[in-house]
């Protein structure tokens, strides 16, 4: 059996967050069913630039309500600048301004639970820091291309204090 790499990550940034609505598509995923995340991607892609009230054209991925069984909800969004005049079967998530760490993603998008999986077991451990319970969210750049895996990936994980 080959050892798993961890990749280098690096060092974060320290970010005062504002205020975030995000609006898009929700499932529910297991650990092991989390590759299905890019058919919802899939799903809710048509939308991104027409959805109402829409602000830019970055992309968030947001990780929220886990469950004791380790399943998680995924949203597929935009950030938007009110919640009213969408259509029907949008998720609507208000993210409350509060601090967070941010790591940039290096490599391919399908390495992106690597990344993860670095901050999570090796470096938030190590930092002597506290994850909040709140999503935690993928911010993808307007010029992400998903096939290529070009563009800018961040994970923000928001932190206690």
């Amino acid at each position: 059996m080959q050892p798993t790499t961890t990749p280098e990550l690096p060092e974060p940034r320290f970010v005062r967050g504002e205020e975030l609505l995000i609006v898009g598509f929700g499932e529910r995923f297991s650990a092991e069913c989390s590759q299905d995340i890019t058919a919802l991607w899939q799903h809710f892609g048509p939308h991104i630039g027409r959805v109402p009230g829409q602000l830019g054209g970055e992309t968030f991925g947001l990780c929220c309500n886990p469950g004791e069984d380790g399943s998680f909800e995924y949203i597929a969004g935009v950030q938007v600048s009110r919640f009213d005049e969408l259509p029907p079967g949008f998720r609507r998530m208000r993210l409350p301004a509060r601090r967070y760490a941010v790591f940039l993603h290096r490599g391919h998008i399908s390495s992106l639970h690597e990344t993860f999986a670095a901050i999570f077991r090796r470096w938030l451990p190590a930092s002597g820091l506290e994850a909040a319970d709140a999503p935690e969210f993928e911010r993808y750049s307007g010029d992400f291309d998903p096939v290529a895996g070009t563009g800018q990936v961040e994970i923000w994980v928001p932190l206690n204090g």
